[in-house]
């Protein structure tokens, strides 16, 4: 098998362990056995836990942003481009909680056990960047621009976002959490204008 084969089904069964078991149970043992492969596999492919905690981020981000990012097509209404990608980010969400729980779980686990602080800052970093290229993806093919630095813009759609989710989480309460997405969308529409010639 190719080392980037290896490495892929090694995360996909990091993120089955997660998603399971949680992030402080899934060892280095638990996903090696989860894909039926040796310790050596596993240290051939990544340099550390902290470095397959760090992709199975990269993995889950990428993957959410590749669901939405179609849904942004060149001469669509910034109006409809923000409310179908939030509704179709939010209809993969609550199709699969466990995968989402991970970021959390993730979050808190790293900030609290030493040597994997940059876990968390990592995290984030990916999230607050792909949240910036969906809103200049957005403008762009809208022809408006975003009254708000894009870098502001992101971090409050993010924090937003991660509210919305760690609620929901909790109280299952999809009509108002859809409410309140449609709401994230009007205030982010209160800060796009046309583009200037």
């Amino acid at each position: 098998m190719a080392a980037s084969d290896r490495r892929a089904e090694l995360l996909e069964a990091a993120i089955r362990v997660m998603t399971r078991d949680g992030v402080a149970k899934a060892t280095t043992r638990a996903i090696v056995s989860e894909a039926g492969m040796t310790l050596g596999a596993f240290h051939y492919c990544f340099e550390s836990r902290a470095h397959l905690l760090e992709l199975v981020t990269q993995t889950l981000t990428e993957r959410y942003v590749a669901e939405v990012r179609g849904l942004f097509a060149p001469h669509k209404e910034i109006r409809d481009s923000v409310l179908d990608s939030l509704h179709a980010f939010w209809k993969g969400f609550e199709a699969s909680p466990g995968e989402h729980q991970i970021s959390y779980e993730l979050t808190q686990y790293a900030l609290r056990n030493p040597g994997f602080e940059n876990v968390a800052r990592r995290q984030y970093e990916i999230f607050l960047t792909a949240f910036a290229s969906l809103l200049e993806l957005a403008a762009d093919n809208a022809g408006i621009e975003w009254t708000v630095p894009v870098p502001v813009l992101a971090r409050y759609v993010q924090s937003v976002i991660d509210g919305l989710n760690m609620t929901w989480l909790v109280d299952r309460n999809s009509d108002d959490s859809r409410a309140a997405l449609e709401l994230l969308a009007e205030h982010l529409l209160l800060h796009a204008r046309p583009r200037a010639a």
